[in-house]
């Protein structure tokens, strides 16, 4: 484990959850869409911060309801009835719960001396929803949620915050996000980064590799 590394920084949704973006196939078949025209009506370009009324939400400058009749508009342009309610519903039923390997593994991390935190692009509405999920305020030093700070992932200005916030140098912290886009944005900031997948096992893993911290009880 390198002497400079002080601290693991963690995405939400996707990483501690199943990914998010997985409900879309059944939902876009539902309505006879293209599983990338209802990501796009959406969710707009995730990989990119601007004006579209998700990005808007998740900055905390428009309500929830606001976004869902923006939303609704977005998708009549196109002849489709895009309805951010429905969504959200096949995300429930295709939900898979917690990771609960990935929860244990970070009460190692805080264990051997090390901080955490979770930089999540959220929404106001969703806040108590997702805080009941896991014991935040045990596990995390500090949370920065875009909905609060009014900047979201892959802005770096984000990032920039969570190091501000936690007194941290890019190069004393490892990154994780199920997103590419928030992966690559991080990365350019000196923040060693890694992009989850599907499998939990494998992000312990992976983030072992850097910590080592199951090699040590092995030992």
């Amino acid at each position: 484990m390198t002497t400079k590394l002080k601290a693991v920084l963690f995405d939400f949704g996707g990483v501690f959850t199943d990914s998010p973006f997985h409900a879309f196939s059944s939902y876009a078949a539902k309505i006879g869409a293209s599983d990338e025209q209802v990501t796009d009506i959406v969710f707009g370009g995730y990989g990119v911060d601007s004006d579209h009324p998700w990005h808007q939400v998740e900055r905390g400058e428009i309500s929830l309801e606001n976004a869902r009749e923006d939303i609704l508009a977005l998708g009549k342009a196109q002849g489709l009835n895009v309805d951010i309610w429905e969504v959200f519903m096949a995300m429930a039923e295709n939900g898979g719960g917690l990771r609960n390997d990935l929860v244990e593994y970070v009460r190692k991390i805080r264990t051997a001396g090390l901080g955490t935190g979770i930089i999540t692009n959220n929404v106001v509405e969703f806040r108590d929803h997702w805080r009941s999920m896991l014991p935040v305020e045990e596990l995390f030093d500090f949370v920065v949620d875009s909905s609060e700070v009014g900047m979201r992932k892959p802005n770096p200005a984000i990032f920039e915050k969570a190091l501000e916030i936690g007194g941290l140098a890019p190069e004393e912290v490892v990154f994780l996000d199920d997103f590419e886009g928030n992966v690559i944005a991080a990365s350019a900031l000196n923040i060693r980064s890694i992009l989850v997948g599907s499998d939990s096992g494998k992000t312990i893993a992976d983030l072992d590799e850097i910590l080592g911290l199951n090699r040590a009880n092995t030992l």
